[in-house]
């Protein structure tokens, strides 16, 4: 007896271990192409993109080659993706139809024997190897990716096999519950996009002043229109700036829109006391400890995110010099076209930090401008305001400071700021607990998707029946149609 097989786990009455090798007719990997093209011109060809999480195929980035000699996908075939990166390697899904597709070298194709196997059932089963992170820990490591080879997969990876009549009742049983939970997932998804446009259906209510209509109401006479808090912080632009103020250029309105009434349109620059790009350091000076660095990837979605955090040896002075302060707006000034312009207020009780080049750190003048309400204008306005302004290099766009300080910005009355802010913060905060629900949901649809397959994998999903052929015979029967189909 195989001694692998008498060291895997106890199976259910009627079921026995087997090795992919022992059930295949053929595994082959496809073939590579260099000529790919998304016309539609030639023959689908699947790579692994083309496998999902879920073990189904996925045919949304899907490539074509102009080929005459190649094998094409049947029904019944199982793809497994045997190389790609450690995490996603092992991807199974099985073909539900005759196709003309072909499949890449990162492809095998695993064709059974005939009508004797369920490819369902083997597709579940390498699918949950894949889930389990078994190929992660059995594959073949190169620079950047991993593989697991066909005299691997033929020889060495096994998999418990049912009575025929069982794989049936499981592979069914799985396409009832993953279409139950798919409809759940997809009900979760749209829920996410809808608190996406809530947000930004705030925000645009916020500073078109809808928000504030009624505050604005009951305080009226009561606040110092923007117009003239605008002077007040010309002057004191003027008297910081020590015989160097430059004043403006005039704003271009013609195609913005009205403002309540005590508001005024001016510009970032405006009402900016200073703005500064970040530090730039040779690798050598990134260390384990010293000082925290905030780049371009901590800021998302308006906030600042404290995660893989870089850290510089700096001296004093360099800290001093490019320390960000609570209140102060950390902009992103070098990324991809839709991200550049993304922006966040640094908040209270964060450690000592600096920011990298690619940002620019904007403070503007607190006792007359709350930074929060400048770094969430952001959120509504930079983007469309950047896509047209933004530098475009190979594969990334940047602003510079000219351009951040350019950029419009509809100015409330003071008080009217702080509230503002104060009001997108509790909307924000609703849908922020709805949204933690939703994440928590969909991890939870994973957790059960991952525990349907182990169910199945453990005999546990379905009943079993006592008159069903033993897996034994199954196997036996199976080794014979191999042989007939040989000779």
């Amino acid at each position: 007896m195989n001694t692998e097989i008498t060291s895997l786990p106890e199976l259910p009455k009627g079921w026995v271990w087997t090795s992919i090798g022992g059930i295949a007719n053929s595994i082959n990997p496809g073939f590579p192409s260099g000529k790919h093209n998304k016309q539609n011109k030639g023959i689908p060809h699947l790579r692994p993109m083309n496998i999902n999480i879920k073990g189904e195929i996925d045919l949304t980035d899907l490539k074509y080659v102009e080929s005459e000699d190649y094998d094409a996908l049947m029904k019944g075939d199982v793809l497994f993706n045997n190389t790609n990166s450690p995490k996603l390697l092992g991807k199974t899904a099985y073909v539900k139809q005759d196709t003309n597709w072909a499949y890449s070298n990162h492809m095998t194709r695993i064709r059974l024997s005939g009508s004797l196997l369920n490819p369902a059932w083997v597709s579940c089963c390498l699918h949950t190897l894949f889930l389990s992170g078994y190929f992660s820990m059995h594959c073949v490591h190169h620079v950047n990716q991993a593989s697991i080879g066909s005299k691997i997969i033929s020889e060495k990876v096994f998999i418990p096999l049912p009575p025929l009549p069982e794989q049936h009742r499981i592979g069914d049983k799985i396409e009832e519950l993953s279409t139950w939970l798919d409809a759940g997932v997809e009900a979760l998804n749209k829920i996410k996009t809808q608190l996406k446009r809530y947000r930004q259906a705030v925000l645009r209510d916020a500073f078109q002043g809808k928000l504030t209509q009624e505050w604005r109401e009951a305080h009226k006479g009561e606040l110092e229109p923007a117009s003239v808090l605008l002077e007040r912080i010309k002057e004191e632009r003027k008297k910081n700036a020590k015989g160097r103020y430059k004043e403006p250029p005039p704003l271009d309105k013609s195609d913005l829109p009205e403002l309540p009434k005590g508001w005024v349109w001016t510009t970032v620059g405006a009402v900016a006391d200073s703005m500064k790009n970040g530090i730039y350091k040779p690798p050598q000076f990134y260390a384990e400890t010293g000082v925290a660095c905030l780049r371009m990837y901590n800021i998302e979605d308006g906030v600042i995110v404290w995660k893989d955090i870089k850290r510089m040896s700096l001296t004093p002075d360099e800290v001093r010099e490019y320390e960000l302060r609570p209140g102060d707006i950390l902009v992103n000034r070098v990324n991809s076209r839709e991200l550049v312009g993304k922006a966040a207020t640094i908040p209270v009780g964060l450690e000592t930090c600096v920011y990298e080049s690619k940002n620019i750190r904007l403070r503007v003048l607190s006792d007359y401008v709350e930074s929060k309400y400048v770094s969430l204008w952001f959120q509504i306005f930079s983007q469309q305001y950047f896509d047209r302004h933004a530098q475009q290099t190979v594969g990334m766009a940047s602003i510079n400071q000219q351009q951040l300080g350019s950029m419009p910005l509809s100015l409330a009355p003071t008080p009217e700021q702080h509230k503002i802010a104060e009001e997108i913060e509790r909307h924000f905060s609703v849908a922020d607990e709805m949204e933690k629900t939703v994440v928590r949901s969909l991890r939870q649809a994973q957790r059960l998707r991952q525990s349907i397959f182990k169910r199945a994998f453990e005999g546990k999903l379905v009943p079993q029946d006592l008159d069903d052929e033993p897996a034994e015979k199954l196997l036996e029967r199976i080794t014979q149609e191999r042989a007939k189909q040989k000779s």
